[in-house]
This record gives C-alpha cells, structure tokens and sequence, in this order.
C-alpha cells in the first residue's frame, strides 16, 4: 500500500526547552514549521466531521514516543466533549462495521488512515489521508495491502450522549433495569431454580414409594433403583446449586460495579456548594444505602421469586394427593402473612427512625476523624466520645425496640408455621384413621414434607413486603443525594474557547442560598487579558465569591460574567475550570507521591514538568531535602508537611497546565518570609502574558498589581493601581494606614515595600 497515503510523520511534533513534554505548536499548522503529526490531524479532522474544533495545544505529548499514543489521543478527544474508545478488531469486522463517521486507523509504524467507506461485496475498505486535500478521493484498500501496516488498532469517535438535558432518577425503577439488563443471568438463574425445584421434589417423592412399596412388599430392586435415582438428583442438584450461586455471584459483582461507577459519577457532576452545606458523614452514610438495596434486588426478592417456583409446583401435588389438607396449609400460610403484615408500619417506621439514628451516628465518626488534629491539639476527646456514646445509644435504643417489636410476629405466627411442618400430619392421621377412604402412610409423610415447603416461600412473600419498606427507606435516602441537579450539562456541553484572559463582571448580582443580603451586588469591571488584578476588603466583603463565579461553581447569578467576551454560562464548565489554575488559602493534597499531588490535574506529565513547576512555585529546595526527594509519600491530611511546604506544592499544582487565568485566594499565607520570597519572585517572572485575580487581606502584595479593586459590603467601591486608590479611595486609605503603622513611625508613610503577589494574614 502506498505508504504516502496513511504513513507517518517522522517529523512529529515540536518540543520546548529541552523537556519529555510538549505542547503542539500551533504556529506550526498549515506552515513551514513543520506539520502535525499524522494521528493528530487524523484525530481533528474525525471530531471537526462531529462539529468540534481540538486546540492542538491543549495536547500534551510525550517526547520519547514517536508518536501519540491511543489514550492520549481518547483523553483529548473526552476533552472536547466527544466519545471516544480506542479498541482493536479484524478485517472482517471492520469491514462489517456500519458507521455515518470516519473510523481512526492507527497503523503500526504511528501512522494513521481515516476509514471513510466499505465496499463488502468487492472485499475492500476506503481510506484517506488525513492531511490531503479537502475533496480528494479516497485509496481502496484490501485486506493483504492493510494487514502490511496495521495490527487491528482504531479508534472510534461519536458525539457525546452525556450531554443529556437530565437524568433518570435514582429510584427502584432504575436499579431493576440495571439487573434486567443481566436477563441472560436472570434466564440461566430461573431456569436453574426450577430444575432445583424439581429435584428437590423427587427425593420426597421417592420417600413416598419406598414406604409405601419397599416397606410393605419388601422390595430390594425397588429400593436400589430409589436410591440410584436418589443419589443421581443430588449429583446434579450439587452441581446446579453451584452453577446457580456462581450466576448469582457474578449478577452482584457486575451490579455492584455500575451502581459503584453510577455513583461516583453522579457524585462529581453535584455542584460544590451542595457539598458545603451537608456533612460528608452524612452524605457518605446515605450513598452506602445502595448496597443494602443491592442486596434487596438480587438476594431477598430473587430467592423469594425462585421459591415461588417451587410453589407454583408443589401445591398442584398437595390438591391432587388431598385438597382439603392442602387448604389448611394455605390457611396457616396466610394467617402467617396476616400477622406479619400488621406489624410492618410499626416496624417501617422503626426502620427509618434506625436509618436516621445510624446516619447521625456516622457522621460523628466522619467528622471526628477528619479533624482528628483539631480533637487531639484542643484535648476534645472527652466530649467527642461523650457525643458518640449518645448516637450509640440512641442506635441502640432503637435497635433494642425492633427487636421486641419484631419478636412479636415470629413468636406468634410459630403455631402455624409448625402446623405446616407436622401439624397437618396428625390431622392426616386423622382423616386417615376415621375416613373410608385414609391416605396411605407414604403419601400422609410425603404430603407434611411437601407442605413444608409451601408455608417457607408464602412467608417468606409477606416478609417480602417488609424488605421492601427498608428498600424503599434506602432508596429515598440514596436519592436525596443523589437526585439533586448536577452540573452534568454544564461539564459536557458549550463552548470550548481559547482563553487569552480578559475577564468582565457585566452588573453582577449574587445571593447565597438561604441569605437574604448579597454577596455581590451590581458589580460591574473589566480587566484586559494579562492583568494582574488584586481584590481587598473586609471578611465577607465579596473577593472569594467573585473568584468563585469565575470558576463557575456558582452560576445562579444576575447580570453577565464575560471571560474574552464570552458570557462564562455558555461555557464548557469543565474546559473551563481546566484552564484555570486555582490556589486557596487551606489545600487538600491526597494520598500520594510528591510528585503525584503536583501532577494530580495532568497524570500524563512527566518527571521533569513536575520539577519545572516545583522550581516555579518555590517547592523545589524542600522537595530536594525530604527522605524520597519527589517520591515522598504524603499521608492523608498530610502529616508529614507543613503548612508553607502544602501550599508551595498547591502552587505548583495549579502552574503544571500553564493556566491563562490564575486565581490566588490568600495563597501564600502560610508561606514564612523566606519561601514567600521565592514563590512571589517567580510568580512576577510567570505572571507576563496571563491574566492573575490575587485576593488577599494585606495590602502590602497587591502594591505591583495593575489594578486593585476595593470591595465593602458585596459591592465595588473603587478600582485602579495603588497609588491612584491612595489619593482617591478613603476605604484603601484607612486600610493602608492601619497594616503600615510602623512604616509611618519609620517616618516612610506610604513608603511602600517590596512588591510582593499574594501573601495572606
């Protein structure tokens, strides 16, 4: 096959200063810098045939490879709001493959082809080169020419179905068909249990004849083939049994891991502020609820439909062998369901009571141990366990009245359920000893065994409805957390622009739910991009919500929030929070290597762009003392670091994407001189060209800023450099005043200090 048609680029892509990553160079498209590499074009000329346009910057490649590899390529093609899967299939199928979009071949040597047609009756496919002309044909290619450079490898590309208007509930309707989508397991189970049904019916059956005929007429043949037959269903009965719980096993095991997958997923997609405002011990106790209705769906409600089978089966042989005891075993069967069934609202309502008791109790143990250091430093122990032996008992209380009101039912349903297991054998021999017409003895055994096993599933079908209560209390539980509104549409649709940076508040108003004041009110500036712009004011002023309207977390606002002229809500949320780098005041690091947490947001970085951002955000020199250098382990809360040395490293997490926007929330309050120093040197050096929102109480590190807008109140007071807020601003002026005293006793009144970025109280 000619090679010009789908081959590589040995060019590939352009790399910078000497690092194993790279951006694409953007300049290089369409010029004599050097063209993209093959898979590259190839990947935005498939998602361009799906109306989106890839930022070949926004692509990172590793420079030791020659060319992108499968993941890379899925991960930015997820990115820009697509579907994506990188797979590998045969000529046959492929050449059966019935697709409207171009199907990605990714040839051997790192080349690539786009599919664009099949012809199955002449045995060939249609391929093109992804950086030929706009209209050129397609090369027809066989199955010997396209075994030559490729191995199987595509990749298939479709636009995204995530971008849905909503969702379907969390609610037992959903998880039904999410185990009905195992209806091949469902089948194989069912027909399993009455296969078993049947088995277990012939042992009594045969009971029946060995006392009626081998007993009687002493018949040894009889009895060997009895017992032949016997062994024979206990040989496959072991062996369905086995077959059925191993079916059982894997049903579960795949439940559990799209309900584990649903809901981590639905978990991410709530917004920030719902997390606020609800402890996580809560949250976490409600989610765990899944797996108790989990449980439900494939243990209780399954075995009780299986042994309806059984039913089903046997009571036709209970009326055939003597209709009128089998309408006493019915009877004391739903006497049973009558007692049971007048003690379930009690008992639902028990239930949700223990269900919020646990719920309450759990999110002690949560909170304690997430500010277990808050415990030990304030010697709060006493009154943490003392507040964890009130859930206990509360829990135990209710525990203790379930189980009395419980033991009310079983105590009083006994009678029936042991009338079914031997009581209908001495009315048997009854009717057997008064009537003309007795039941043979084999028969009056076979029927109290058979019965047995008629009451067992009819009860167990009115405690099914009690099941059912506590699958439901989970279920409301599970749902409040989960049937929330998400960001699901807001982080798979919009616009994806290339950001430069110019941020504009257009008249913005915003109040926090359950506030009755603003937290912005009519706010209204623009900055270029490029602009580093500083945000001071009193607790509660405004500064943090303004950042956090930028990040998109809340988008309940009045008025317009424009990033380069574009109003933000019309923006992809999660392209945008990516090309953000945020950097807050308290910083959560995970469990993890150093330098894991500093690539957290880009895994597919390598060492060296970690110790570049390090370098830039000051982490560098104590990076290098800690035992494991950038291998170190960071325990959960992060133990082992102190506050400066967490921040420097949140720093450097937010530079590793190279952010056009950067946002420091008091970022460098925790920093001691020396490493502030450093830090906001280096932030002077990175800041040219993108544009930077510093919030921060002191004044003295926004005096470098371009501009510095006072906030009072949710509202704007004034906006300009510092020496133009001095003269203007009384606001800036009293606060300048009060945090430089002793440069006024210095005689050096509004000398100002060296000009730093962002340093917090």
């Amino acid at each position: 096959m000619d090679d010009t048609i789908i081959g590589p680029d040995h060019t590939g892509p352009q790399h910078g200063n000497g690092g194993d990553q790279a951006h694409v160079d953007a300049a290089s498209i369409g010029t004599g810098n050097g063209p993209l590499h093959v898979r590259i074009a190839a990947v935005m000329a498939v998602a361009r045939f799906h109306g989106v346009d890839l930022d070949p910057t926004a692509l990172r490649l590793d420079a030791n490879e020659t060319a992108p590899t499968p993941p890379v390529l899925v991960e930015w093609l997820k990115e820009g709001g697509l579907w994506a899967r990188g797979i590998h299939i045969n000529w046959r199928q492929l050449l059966k493959t019935e697709t409207n979009s171009p199907i990605l071949l990714l040839l051997k040597d790192g080349g690539a082809a786009m599919v664009i047609a099949t012809d199955r009756s002449r045995g060939v496919i249609f391929v093109r080169d992804p950086r030929a002309p706009q209209g050129a044909a397609p090369v027809p290619v066989d199955e010997l020419q396209l075994r030559q450079v490729w191995d199987g490898a595509v990749l298939l590309v479709r636009a995204s179905r995530d971008g849905r208007e909503s969702e379907p509930p969390f609610n037992l309707s959903l998880l039904a068909n999410m185990v009905w989508i195992e209806k091949k397991i469902l089948r194989d189970v069912a027909v399993g249990s009455i296969t078993l049904t049947i088995l277990s019916i012939v042992p009594i059956l045969m009971i029946m004849t060995v006392i009626n005929t081998v007993v009687v007429y002493h018949s040894m043949n009889t009895l060997i083939l009895v017992i032949l037959v016997v062994v024979a269903c206990l040989i496959f009965e072991m062996i369905l049994s086995w077959g059925r719980r191993l079916l059982l096993v894997i049903l579960s095991t795949r439940l559990d891991a799209r309900l584990n997958l649903m809901i981590f997923d639905r978990l991410l997609t709530l917004p920030i502020e719902f997390f606020e405002r609800n402890q996580a011990g809560e949250l976490s106790y409600k989610v765990a609820q899944a797996y108790r209705v989990r449980d439900f769906l494939t243990g209780k409600l399954l075995s009780t439909f299986i042994d309806m089978f059984m039913v089903v089966l046997i009571l036709p042989i209970l009326f055939y062998m003597d209709a009128f005891l089998a309408w006493t075993v019915l009877i004391a069967a739903a006497c049973i369901a009558i007692i049971i069934a007048a003690f379930l609202p009690p008992l639902a309502r028990l239930t949700g009571e223990i269900i919020q008791a646990e719920s309450a109790k759990g999110s002690i143990m949560v909170e304690t141990l997430y500010g277990i250091r808050t415990v030990k430093s304030l010697s709060l122990e006493s009154a943490r366990a003392s507040e964890w032996d009130t859930r206990v008992a509360d829990v135990s209380a209710l525990n203790l009245k379930m189980g009395k009101l419980s033991n009310w039912p079983m105590v009083m349903a006994m009678p029936f359920e042991r009338y079914t297991q031997s009581g209908v054998l001495a009315l048997g021999a009854y009717m057997a000893i008064s009537s003309n017409n007795p039941l043979i003895l084999g028969g009056l055994i076979g029927f109290m065994l058979l019965g047995g096993r008629v009451a067992g599933p009819l009860v167990g079908v009115a405690r099914l409805i009690q099941d059912v209560q506590e699958a439901r209390a989970a279920l409301a539980m599970i749902g409040w957390v989960l049937n929330r509104p998400s960001e699901r549409r807001a982080l798979n649709n919009g616009l994806r622009p290339k950001f430069e940076g110019a941020v504009e508040f257009d008249n913005v108003t915003f109040t926090y739910e359950g506030t009755k004041n603003p937290a912005l009110d009519k706010v209204s500036f623009s900055v270029p991009a490029g602009t580093m712009l500083g945000l001071v004011g009193k607790s509660g002023s405004g500064k943090s919500t303004i950042t956090r309207l930028l990040q998109g977390i809340n988008r309940d606002y009045s008025g317009a929030v424009k990033i380069d002229g574009t109003e933000l809500r019309e923006i992809n949320l999660r392209h945008l929070r990516r090309s953000f780098g945020v950097v807050l005041q308290d910083n959560f690091l995970f469990r993890g290597s150093v330098r894991d947490n500093i690539i957290a947001g880009r895994p597919g970085l390598s060492f060296e762009d970690a110790i570049r951002a390090a370098r830039l955000a000051g982490a560098e020199e104590f990076i290098e003392r800690l035992p494991h250098g950038y291998e170190t382990w960071v325990e959960e809360g992060s133990p082992n670091l102190s506050g400066g040395q967490k921040q420097r490293l949140a720093i450097a997490r937010a530079l590793i994407s190279d952010p056009r926007i950067l946002i420091l929330d008091e970022a460098t309050s925790a920093l001691d001189p020396e490493s502030e120093a450093l830090v906001n040197a280096n932030l002077l050096r990175i800041a040219t060209g993108r544009t930077m929102v510093i919030v921060s109480h002191r004044l003295s590190s926004l005096v470098n800023c371009d501009a510095i807008m006072v906030m009072e109140r949710g509202r704007q007071i004034d906006i300009g450099p510092h020496t133009q807020l001095l003269e203007t601003c009384g606001i800036y002026r009293h606060l300048w005043s009060q945090q430089n005293r002793h440069m006024e006793n210095q005689g050096g009144r509004h000398a100002s200090p060296t000009p730093t970025l962002a340093q917090g109280d």
